[in-house]
């Protein structure tokens, strides 16, 4: 029934529905026209509801209340009650004024608003279930400006936490990634320009949250790192950058992660060689300073996306630039041995979106073609040491 490694067992679901989330028991999957509730990690789909619009689900989220979130192109949705309902809601910018999606030059390519890479958004602060998360887009899906967002309240109210600025080179022209013609899209007031955030997580021994963007070396760099502190008692935030650097270094990244203060995150560095790659540690204090990082593991290809939990470490290869088909990267020692599997019977696909264990202790995975092409989802169980 299950495959297996040294590391870890995995299989592969039927694919109907698509599995796109999940959360202890719970999982939330999606047809071309309907959503789907399971209470028992998929065996069984109790609940669901007519959704049109299903085939463009690009984001969900299942919060601890049990309240789901999911996005398509630019609107927003909210299901309090397993399901039986949703309804959309309406995107607030920071000063709770409602936020205006731009009107697509194509239709069929509103932008990927809502799509993130990371599958843990939300975490315990204060008592409060926080969800932030930012938006990988310009790739497809149409041009997005690039936004960080969140939501105190399960979902019913999502506003902005962080505007990038308007790229000249992620205008919307009616193309899945935008281009240097069209309209412009993002914060005016903001120098800063990235093409997309790869990962957005929280540091409790902080109380800071940390993000990271790419892509491309132009007259700028777009390869960020910021840091953000929110007042809970003021609704507000303050974010600054920290480092921006070349294309070419560990700065441009994901799988950014915290374990006992500790920051670790893995280099997808591409463009001009040499190519500083790795996964790496530090003090969160010391993430400008090169010197002060600890190399875990060097993959040797381009690498965006990790988890840790309960001391394992899953990360993947970017495939098209792998010479592994299906590349997985494992550590269940927090990083004191590593080895590298090649599950070669999926083809040529990019894993990503890990998602925490569920109650039967496995990660879930999106198996993306090419670079993020949605196409099957995948679930490890780590083995025990």
């Amino acid at each position: 029934m299950f495959s297996s490694t040294d590391h870890f067992c995995y299989h592969q679901p039927s694919g109907v529905p698509y599995i796109d989330s999940q959360f202890n028991n719970k999982a939330f999957g999606f047809t071309d026209g309907t959503i789907f509730l399971s209470e028992d990690n998929g065996h069984n789909w109790t609940y669901s509801i007519a959704f049109p619009d299903a085939k463009n689900i690009t984001f969900s989220y299942i919060l601890k209340n049990g309240n789901i979130l999911f996005g398509t192109g630019s609107k927003l949705y909210l299901s309090t009650d397993n399901l039986k309902t949703y309804e959309q809601i309406t995107l607030k910018n920071a000063d709770g004024s409602d936020y205006i999606p731009h009107t697509p030059q194509n239709s069929d390519c509103p932008g990927w608003y809502f799509h993130t890479l990371t599958g843990i958004s939300s975490w315990d602060i204060n008592g409060v279930e926080m969800l932030v998360w930012g938006n990988y887009c310009n790739v497809l899906g149409g041009a997005a400006p690039v936004n960080i967002y969140y939501s105190t309240d399960n979902g019913h109210t999502v506003k902005i936490a962080y505007t990038f600025g308007q790229n000249p080179y992620g205008r919307d022209d009616g193309s899945a990634g935008g281009g240097a013609t069209g309209t412009l899209l993002g914060n005016p007031d903001n120098s800063v320009f990235c093409r997309h955030i790869h990962t957005v997580a929280y540091n409790p021994a902080e109380d800071a949250f940390y993000a990271c963007t790419g892509d491309f070396d132009r007259d700028w760099y777009e390869c960020h790192w910021i840091r953000g502190t929110y007042d809970a008692k003021n609704d507000q935030w303050d974010w600054k950058v920290i480092v921006s650097n070349k294309m070419n270094t560990r700065y441009k990244s994901g799988g950014i992660n915290f374990v006992d203060g500790q920051l670790y995150w893995i280099s997808d560095a591409n463009g001009p060689e040499p190519h500083d790659r790795g996964i790496f540690r530090c003090d969160p204090a010391d993430i400008a300073n090169p010197d002060a990082h600890t190399m875990l593991f060097n993959p040797g290809v381009e690498s965006g996306n990790m988890i840790i939990q309960d001391n394992v470490i899953l990360a993947s290869h970017c495939a098209p630039a792998s010479p592994l088909d299906t590349g997985i990267i494992v550590s269940l020692d927090l990083g004191q041995t590593w080895a590298q599997y090649d599950l070669k019977e999926f083809g040529k696909r990019s894993p990503c979106r890990f998602h925490e264990k569920n109650s039967e202790g496995w990660f879930r995975v999106d198996l993306r073609s090419g670079w993020v092409t949605y196409a099957e989802t995948l679930f490890i169980k780590p083995k025990e040491v």
